[in-house]
């Protein structure tokens, strides 16, 4: 100070004395010596109050900051770049589905993609000095400061670039001297640590702009530029850029949309603030007058963005399943990686709600649940709340981190297959109309009428890799939110017997496709009838999964211990069963007291089509952060369930399900032709309706039913069906090699093919032959029967409507047949007219024990006895246990009747005659040997016109003796041998007659 003072003297002095010298001033040293001491008194208390308001200023400012930690270059670095950037989901081959839902989307962009002419805008516009100063503008600041000391209404704020970027990054909002103390020290920082690029490409990308055309919150010059004008950042015009530069300064008044995504009615504001930025871009230089001259004219409604719909407006079933599942794997992956098992933890989610939901059905507590199924609660709890929080912590990653999710869906198939569901909807063949039901208005507390439509859910997984290539999620997501593919919980009917029963049995060597089940009431168990409310007798199992019949499925079922065997479905990626379902025999056929998701159910089923091994289906492919590194990938895990032999003898026994069975309408509704092998299922009361099939490639199931429990009408399965064909055309219509795969099923060795008896399922023995018994199936080689069938015997029976019984003593010979019998003893204890029903039909064998049974009276006469050529007809006479006819003839002009021939079975309506002229009658015959009164006579031929004889009793029929057999007329046939079809002399026909009966040939 003191050097300073002493300079301004000495130049004070030499000014003096040379205006002296000119006579200036002469008479005036005094007044200048008192006009200097006055300068220098001032000039002293100005710098003293300079520097003292300098220092309190100073310390005002090192007050402000004390707490203001010093940062380093990487936490700066860290903190100036962690700005929410939005996750992008994409379908299948990498095609972009849309953003991860998020408050505010956000896309990250280069420097050098973005147009020059928003770089220059928002420089002009924002920080006219940005590349000179060193994070702060000092006339800048004080100007600000005034302007708040005077609280002017015309306030120019103050802030660079770089003092924004660190307001908007580092530290908060709040309007404080401190903040912007902080905010200033920061910026000079920020300054020394980073080049203007850097600064300015953060900025860009920090920056909010108002709102895109879908009506969301951007941020980020490359979203505003594509949520805007629908180019990219780097295709941006130069009223385009003008426009998106402007925008900070009051983005949601500027901005062009509404939050619904419409167009605002009124635009000035915005246009107003494009033609300032425009000006500002002129008078300084960046762009000429021309430039500026049509740049103002541009038309901005014009050429915005069209209206976009939101991946959850778009894909609502979608979009949401991927947000839910990427949750669970990114928390899982936050799990491992803070040194817990985090697929442990996930599956505690499962437990807990399963166990929760088994402790409210029965009214007990957690822990009596858990204790039984051999779980700790205390830990399922424990571990459920903490996999929240990961949970929590994994979706804030998502909605800001930039991540990008792959997903294993096929775009093209899911539309096409969502798309021929949307246009039958109202199609009364596929979906039954809605019915109402009284339902509790949770917020009056008062029952009300609801509608509910019949809904609809499927997916199509593929096999050996586990990708969910589409699913369908439901009729409408605004009608119902639920993801019927993936979280609605049913019973899945007889789904479940190839899953549960016959498969499993198979794989521990209690069944195969031939063995036999007896399909007869269940007198001491869980007996659920069959569909048709009839039985079968004896089947093989392969018929009884054909045509889906209940009782053998729980018979086999009850061959196996339960707990072992729903082990198999845990195996197969069931997660909800409940301690309920462990135990209970109605499992057999699909009775879940939870239920499974459809997703579930086809996965198990792809078991069968990857030879045994179950590969867990998933939708996400990879997770990878906005730094190219794989966070999160899925690969395929083959768990063995099944030896290749199960699998393939299961999918052979489906095959004929589709072929024949159940689901035989299925292949003429497709447009092509796969080896598809599959099973319907129907919930109890008809409220579910099944079906799930597999070809090499894929699984495809569907379900349909309503959302509150109840039942549907009797074409429930066949609308099942035609939404199964439907939606199988529509993915074949877009991947046709991945529906239509040239290759079969491949049968593994250890397969043979053997025959065996149809009664017993053991080796058919020589008397099995005899009476067609025998047949042929498929079998595991370690399982083939080893043991001849013993079940069979010689023995007497009659044919009785259609079927056959032993015969009684009585029963005369010539109706009674001796061929091969089953044992009496051979199914003890069992109503073998029950058991057999079906399997001897059209067979030469009966049941030894099922004897026939008379009705105690004498058979009325035979009706409707007729003559025509050579054919000699009767009604079927309406008594029950009538065995079989007797013909009685007469020549021309004659009363005296002889017995001709005779035909077995009450069936038998016919018998063949010779031409001339003869009078016929005909009498029935019940199985103990009683005989009716004859039929009104017949006459064929030219007969003679005379009284008509009373006809005489019927001949009984001698025994041959042994030692000398009867010798017949050569007009009275012998009634023991009535002829040779026509070679007996007389021209008379077969006297076995044509007619026995083909029994009950009708299926289910």
């Amino acid at each position: 100070m003191r050097e300073f003072l002493t300079a301004v003297s000495e130049k004070w002095k030499a000014l003096t004395n040379r205006l002296e010298e000119y006579g200036i001033f002469k008479g005036f040293r005094i007044s200048s010596k008192v006009v200097w001491n006055l300068f220098l008194i001032f000039l002293i208390f100005g710098l003293m109050g300079g520097f003292f308001a300098g220092g309190v200023g100073a310390g005002y400012f090192a007050s402000l900051v004390k707490d203001e930690p010093i940062r380093t270059y990487a936490e700066m670095k860290k903190d100036v770049y962690n700005y929410e950037e939005t996750s992008e989901i994409y379908f299948a081959d990498n095609k972009l589905l849309g953003n991860f839902r998020s408050d505010l989307e956000r896309k990250e962009v280069d420097l050098k993609d973005v147009s020059p002419y928003l770089v220059q805008a928002v420089v002009s516009t924002e920080d006219e000095y940005f590349y000179e100063h060193d994070g702060v503008v000092p006339k800048a600041i004080a100007r600000a400061i005034l302007q708040e000391l005077a609280n002017s209404d015309d306030r120019s704020g103050g802030s660079t670039l770089t003092q924004q970027l660190v307001k908007n990054q580092i530290l908060t909002r709040e309007v404080s001297f401190e903040r912007k103390a902080k905010e200033i020290l920061l910026a000079m920082r920020l300054e020394n640590f980073f080049k203007k690029d850097e600064i300015l490409e953060a900025y860009l990308n920090v920056v909010p702009f108002g709102r895109n055309a879908g009506g969301r919150n951007i941020a980020g010059v490359q979203t505003a530029a594509k949520g805007i004008f629908g180019v990219d950042a780097k295709d941006l015009s130069l009223p385009q850029a003008a426009f998106i530069a402007g925008l900070p300064k009051n983005p949601y008044s500027y901005t062009p949309f509404t939050n619904s995504g419409e167009v605002k009615e009124e635009l000035e504001p915005g246009i107003n603030r494009m033609k300032f930025v425009l000006y500002r871009m002129y008078t300084e230089g960046s762009i000429t007058e021309e430039e500026y001259n049509t740049a103002i004219k541009y038309d901005i409604r014009k050429n915005l963005a069209k209206p976009t719909q939101a991946p959850t407006e778009k894909y609502p079933y979608l979009t949401f399943e991927i947000e839910d599942r990427a949750k669970t794997l990114l928390a899982t992956e936050l799990a491992n990686k803070a040194g817990y098992d985090g697929k442990k933890l996930a599956d505690s989610i499962n437990q807990y709600n399963r166990i929760s939901y088994d402790a409210n059905i029965h009214g007990k507590t957690p822990y009596e649940i858990a204790e039984k199924m051999d779980l700790n609660w205390d830990e399922i709890e424990k571990n459920s709340s903490l996999f929240s929080e990961f949970l929590s912590n994994a979706e804030v990653e998502l909605r800001k981190n930039g991540y990008k999710i792959y997903t294993t869906i096929d775009q093209g198939v899911y539309d096409a297959m969502n798309a021929a569901k949307d246009k039958v909807l109202e199609d009364n063949s596929y979906f039954q109309s809605p019915k109402t039901a009284q339902v509790k208005n949770y917020e009056t507390g008062e029952m009300e009428q609801k509608e509910f439509p019949m809904q609809v859910g499927s997916i199509l997984i593929e096999n050996k890799t586990g990708k969910i290539i589409s699913f369908i999620g439901g009729r409408d997501y605004k009608e119902q939110a639920l993801n019927h593919a993936t979280q609605a919980y049913r019973s899945n009917g007889s789904t479940m017997k190839p899953l549960l029963d016959y498969a499993p049995a198979m794989e521990l060597g209690k069944v195969q496709p031939g063995y036999i089940i007896p399909d007869v009431p269940i007198e001491n168990g869980y007996n659920p009838g069959n569909y048709t409310q009839s039985y079968h007798g004896l089947v093989t199992a392969r018929r009884a999964l054909k045509y889906s019949y209940n009782v053998p499925a729980v018979r086999v079922y009850s061959k196996l211990d339960h707990v072992q065997a729903t082990n198999y479905l845990l195996k197969m990626g069931f997660s909800s069963l409940t301690l309920e379902d462990r135990t209970n025999a109605s499992m057999a056929i699909g009775a879940l007291q939870r239920g499974v998701t459809i997703e579930e159910n086809t996965n198990a089923f792809g078991t069968f089509a990857n030879g045994g091994k179950f590969v867990d289906a998933y939708m996400i492919e990879k997770i990878v952060d906005k730094d190219g590194n794989v966070v999160v990938g899925q690969k395929p895990k083959p768990v063995d369930v099944f030896s290749p032999q199960t699998a393939y003898l299961t999918i052979d026994m489906m095959r004929d399900v589709v072929n024949s069975g159940t689901a035989a309408r299925v292949p003429g509704k497709l447009k092509f032709s796969a080896d598809w092998a599959g099973k319907t299922g129907t919930g109890q009361q008809y409220r579910d309706a099944w079906f799930v099939a597999v070809n090499p490639n894929v699984s495809l199931g569907v379900w349909t039913g309503y959302d509150k429990q109840m039942s549907m009408d009797h074409s429930y399965s066949t609308r099942n069906q035609n939404l199964w064909a439907l939606f199988a055309n529509a993915a074949y219509d877009k991947r046709p090699e991945l529906m239509d795969p040239e290759e079969r099923f491949a049968m593994p060795k250890g397969i043979v093919r053997r025959s065996f008896c149809g009664i017993s399922g053991q080796l058919p023995s020589q008397l099995c032959q005899e009476a067609g018994l025998v047949e042929t199936d498929l079998f595991n080689v370690k399982y083939v029967p080893s043991k001849v069938d013993d079940s069979l015997t010689k023995g007497r029976y009659v044919l009785m409507n259609g079927k056959t019984y032993e015969a009684l003593e009585s029963t005369p010979d010539e109706f009674v047949t001796r061929g091969v019998m089953i044992k009496e003893d051979f199914f003890d204890g069992v109503d073998l007219g029950k058991l057999l029903k079906g399997k001897l039909d059209g067979l030469n064998i009966a049941a030894q024990g099922d004897k026939a049974k008379e009705n105690g009276k004498k058979p009325g006469a035979v009706t409707g006895v007729s003559a025509s050529g050579s054919a000699l007809t009767w009604s079927n006479h309406r008594e029950s246990d009538i065995v079989g006819y007797r013909i009685y003839r007469a020549p021309n002009g004659s009363n005296k009747f002889s017995k001709i021939g005779s035909v077995k079975g009450s069936d038998a309506v016919s018998f063949n005659i010779p031409s001339g002229a003869y009078a016929y009658y005909v009498t029935a015959v019940d199985v103990a040997g009683n005989e009716s009164s004859p039929s009104a006579k017949v006459v064929t031929g030219d007969w003679s016109d005379k009284p008509e004889p009373k006809p005489n009793k019927p001949d009984k029929p001698d025994k041959p003796k042994p030692d000398k057999p009867d010798e017949p007329k050569p007009d009275e046939p012998d009634p023991e041998n009535p002829g040779d079809g026509g070679n007996n002399g007389d021209g008379s026909g077969d006297s076995t007659g044509t007619s026995q009966g083909n029994g009950d040939s009708s299926t289910e």
